[in-house]
């Protein structure tokens, strides 16, 4: 694993990350309230993982943290494994046998922040050693917590050694920076008062800002085929481009605008969703301003907010099939992918640390159709090169009909090096089908079916397109080239171009399929 890393690694290749707390994935049903532990997880985990078709695995911080609802953030052992879940040669077995299985290892990492327990970093020789003096600087009014001074180059050193022994010592994939966006602003979450400015008058931390830059130039330069991945959540500028040319140095950058705007829209009741087509649209005014990662994470699913879903509007079946055409709208979308445990099976409560997910809801048809939903999705992400090639290049995308607000539909392309390798994506984000809806296309020939989430495996109604279509010279949404389609309700298809040979196949297996159930050859 760790001489071919670069190939699963790179921004070039499928990265579908599937985020998990250890504690509360799964516990034995004979006595729930007891945590597997590291190697019991890797026993489960590594299998359910390369079914359900993920590249990587992000665990929540896995440090010592000794405030368990802190869900790993509040750490105090910065070097040590949360004896929790066993010994630190537990957690390389996990790491190892995952390897093994071809799947990538992200920790979250946590700079930000500290807590003040007596035993731990805080007032360490009796000073203020590792944090600031000035609580308008040193204390984090969120969190109830303290913040490195990082101007100090001791901690600095403390930090980026720390960074670098996970790397090394345990052979992670990646690490994901929490709450970047708090270091970057001396006013974060803070009034008029309770923060002092920088020596320019502004808000940014400098010092901070100097630390990430130096945090992920010492990474890359001692591993340049991991990911460094940050949470942050403004509109700071450059946070995933290189240190050399003024930017902070970050591999990606979960987009949190998209996700805001994504969850709002298909919270709305279908009727309504013709007046807000622009919550979809927006993201691709600025997809490719920075490397972006979708994230729908543990965030999402607490503190009231309910499961994925639970935001879903309308009866069971338009539940469902809302959460299939999100799902999909994910896996199209320009960008890399995470999806936090059990949303990928559509738990019905939002994510609670101190239980097992709801595994028994997949004896259900319809938490288990989003489950298969997943599976395809992440498959067709990793075998499609539309979808990944050019993740975070324009050239990568282009709107076909980004218009049709009425009927709340939206369509474009996704496209690779190879032009013949090009996808056309149809999301239709209301309860009513389509029948002969005619969709412009980028070239001629014949176009076939890869994808629809309306597929009854899926529990869906099964309406679509199942024979290959030949495009019409006939001139639509700007293109010379058109074929006519049936768009199921709440659905998403998606179309590629097929070869001579893909013809040839297709044909054999449905005669073969005809001549098993006794049809005619």
């Amino acid at each position: 694993w760790m001489a071919n890393r670069h190939q699963h690694n790179a921004l070039d290749k499928p990265y579908s990350v599937y985020e998990m707390h250890l504690g509360s994935w799964a516990r034995s049903p004979e006595s729930p309230d007891d945590f597997l532990n590291y190697r019991q997880v890797a026993d489960k985990l590594v299998p359910y993982i390369l079914e359900m078709g993920f590249t990587h695995v992000e665990f929540m911080p896995l440090m010592e943290h000794p405030y368990y609802p802190s869900w790993g953030y509040q750490i105090t052992g910065f070097f040590a494994a949360s004896s929790r879940y066993g010994s630190p040669q537990d957690l390389m077995y996990l790491v190892e046998e995952l390897h093994k299985a071809g799947i990538g290892v992200i920790l979250d990492w946590v700079p930000s922040h500290f807590p003040g327990d007596a035993h731990a970093l805080y007032n360490f020789d009796g000073t203020h050693l590792y944090e600031h003096a000035d609580m308008r600087k040193g204390f984090h009014p969120d969190w109830k917590s303290y913040i490195f001074n990082y101007g100090r180059n001791e901690v600095r050193a403390f930090l980026i050694s720390n960074a670098l022994f996970w790397l090394d010592r345990y052979h992670i994939d990646g690490l994901r920076v929490d709450a970047v966006a708090s270091m970057l602003y001396l006013d974060y979450s803070r009034n008029h008062g309770e923060w002092e400015p920088n020596v320019f008058g502004g808000n940014e931390n400098l010092e901070a800002i100097d630390f990430l830059k130096e945090f992920n130039a010492t990474v890359y330069s001692n591993f340049p085929d991991v990911q460094t991945i940050a949470e942050e959540s403004t509109s700071f500028t450059g946070v995933s481009r290189p240190v050399y040319s003024g930017g902070l140095g970050f591999g990606m950058k979960w987009m949190m605008g998209w996700m805001h705007d994504t969850l709002k829209y298909f919270a709305r009741d279908p009727i309504y969703r013709k007046y807000h087509q622009d919550q979809l649209t927006f993201s691709l005014v600025y997809a490719f301003t920075e490397n972006f990662m979708l994230p729908f994470s543990h965030d999402e699913v607490v503190y009231g907010k309910g499961s994925m879903i639970g935001k879903m509007p309308g009866d069971d079946w338009q539940r469902f099939a809302n959460l299939r055409v999100l799902y999909s709208f994910m896996f199209t979308h320009p960008g890399t992918k995470l999806l936090f445990m059990g949303s990928e099976f559509a738990q019905s409560e939002e994510w609670n640390f101190q239980h097992s997910l709801d595994w028994h809801l997949l004896q259900y048809e319809s938490h288990n159709g989003i489950k298969e939903t997943v599976k395809a999705l992440n498959q067709l992400y990793k075998t499609e090169p539309a979808l990944y090639e050019k993740a975070f290049d324009p050239a990568g995308f282009e709107w076909i009909d980004a218009g049709n607000y009425e009927n709340s539909i939206l369509i474009f392309a996704r496209k690779g090096i190879d032009p013949s390798n090009d996808l056309v994506v149809v999301l239709n984000m209301t309860p009513a089908p389509h029948h002969q809806y005619r969709v412009g296309l980028p070239a001629e020939g014949t176009w076939q079916e890869v994808f629809n989430s309306d597929k009854k495996e899926y529990w869906g109604g099964g309406v679509g397109n199942f024979e290959p279509l030949n495009t019409e010279k006939h001139k639509w949404h700007g293109r010379e080239d058109s074929i006519s389609i049936t768009i199921p309700p709440l659905a998403a298809v998606i179309f590629k171009r097929s070869s001579d040979n893909d013809l040839t196949i297709n044909k054999a297996q449905k005669t073969i399929k005809s001549s098993s159930k006794g049809g005619k050859i």
